[in-house]
This record gives C-alpha cells, structure tokens and sequence, in this order.
C-alpha cells in the first residue's frame, strides 16, 4: 500500500487520520507518518491495509495506470 492509496482510502470511507488509527491499533501519528510517504515495519503497513480493507476499500495494482482504490460492491 502507498502513502497515496492510504489517504485515498480514507477520502473514500470518510473517515480521519484518528478513526484509522483506531481501527488499525496503531497511533494517529503512525498514520501520519504512512500518508508522509516514511518507511513503516511491515507488519504495521498490514495492519493499516487489513482495517481499510475491512471497511470496505479494494486496493488496485498499478497496471498501466497509477496506483489506486475502490470502495467493494455491497
């Protein structure tokens, strides 16, 4: 996940830096730093991709065009 797929994620769910943070169990500033395109611990950049995924965001590959999401068919 890039720092750009995760603030399009959030834009998409509508919901803050602090919301995911709390969905993720991670701190707000963690987020921060993602978003800020720093170099996080695997483990932690999974657990922010699960809770967006979880909520409902689809994360699309790079493939001819930029990187990218979408919010899951209901």
């Amino acid at each position: 996940m890039l720092a750009v797929q995760c603030k399009m994620a959030r834009a998409a769910l509508g919901i803050g830096v602090r919301e995911l943070a709390e969905q993720a169990k991670v701190s707000p500033d963690t987020i921060a730093r993602l978003e800020r395109g720093e170099e996080l611990r695997e483990r932690t950049v999974d657990a922010i991709r699960v809770a967006l995924e979880a909520a409902g965001v689809e994360f699309i590959p790079q493939n001819g065009g930029g990187p990218g999401v979408r919010l899951r068919a209901i």
